[in-house]
């Protein structure tokens, strides 16, 4: 019997020594950004303003080592400009209507001694999965109401031809109207389940 409740109380312990930590990405406290230059001398910026994702860490308050998987809406794409943002959902870039959404999962999320992270993963756009890497800027954890909430500020960039987003009309004097690099900017708060 004694043997048992011992196995029973050791078991009980593992469980509880790997439990999952959930945390959701809330989209009313963040923002999924790119900038992409603009006929060479300038840039625009744009949004996403549908998305959700979700980090899993068996930390309690560290990510290294957690999973990320994060959807976004294609067709959400503003840039402040309705005669750009339809020729974006269009199949020159992004279209939205064969490949509604923008994917990424984590492969790795690590810590450096500073308290920064790196996040790698596959991102998909369109049907074409490559991998990106992105520097992490941890904001801490706070505890509001009951509910702890973290902060991130993830940047990188990727290049917009490799996910075939092609069209590349150019400059008489060169250069490329829109730019082929694209800087991708996540301001990331995410709530504890």
């Amino acid at each position: 019997m004694k043997k048992s409740i011992f196995i029973l109380i050791f078991c009980l312990f593992c469980n509880l020594s790997i439990a999952q930590n959930t945390w959701v990405i809330d989209p009313s406290h963040s923002t999924v950004e790119f900038e992409v230059s603009h006929l060479t001398v300038s840039s625009v910026t744009g949004y996403f303003t549908s998305f959700n994702g979700i980090l899993t860490t068996e930390k309690k308050n560290d990510f290294e080592g957690a999973t990320v998987t994060a959807n976004i809406q294609a067709a959400s794409i503003t840039t402040n400009n309705l005669e750009r943002d339809k020729h974006l959902k269009e199949d020159d870039f992004f279209n939205a209507k064969a490949f509604p959404e923008i994917k990424f999962k984590s492969t790795a999320f690590k810590k450096y001694e500073d308290g920064s992270y790196s996040l790698s993963g596959i991102l998909t756009i369109r049907d074409i999965s490559k991998p990106i890497d992105l520097d992490i800027e941890f904001g801490g954890i706070v505890s509001i109401e009951n509910m702890k909430r973290a902060g991130f500020t993830a940047k990188g960039s990727i290049n917009r031809f490799d996910y075939g987003l092609k069209w590349d009309d150019a400059l008489d004097s060169g250069g490329l109207i829109v730019g082929e690099k694209v800087d991708i900017i996540l301001k990331v708060e995410a709530v504890k389940q």
